[in-house]
């Protein structure tokens, strides 16, 4: 009995190792509107944008006007993705990765960036409602 108990453990223990290193789709938000009532500036989103990243341990670098990196270190991986924005909507393009196993020819990653982008998203969603 004992030995079928064992067998039962190393497969559960093989089936969650596979689960926790499954791969995605990489999540890319495109062209989100802004949840807003009111006409906006580009610099209110920016800094909407800016909260809602900090919020989530976020580091967010001004690339450009309209354009800010956002990078999330998590233990040893590191994701980092570009945001576009203007006064109407936004988008989150994956930009680089570290210990996610990205596969470009596959436009695959680890599901947890997914999570983060998401994550993310509604963030952004909700500094901007306040706006």
């Amino acid at each position: 009995m004992s030995t079928l108990v064992l067998r039962i453990l190393a497969v559960a223990v093989v089936v969650l190792a596979v689960a926790g290193c499954r791969s995605a789709t990489v999540y890319n938000v495109e062209n989100a509107s802004l949840n807003t009532n009111k006409p906006t500036t580009a610099t209110q989103v920016q800094a909407a944008i800016k909260r809602a990243g900090a919020t989530l341990g976020w580091s967010m670098r001004d690339v450009a006007p309209g354009h800010i990196e956002a990078r999330l270190p998590v233990r040893a991986h590191v994701a980092v993705a570009d945001i576009l924005y203007n006064s109407k909507d936004f988008s989150i393009k994956y930009k680089d990765s570290s210990n996610l196993n990205y596969d470009a020819k596959d436009n695959t990653i680890h599901a947890n960036y997914n999570g983060w982008i998401q994550n993310l998203q509604k963030a952004i969603t909700a500094q901007t409602s306040t706006l």
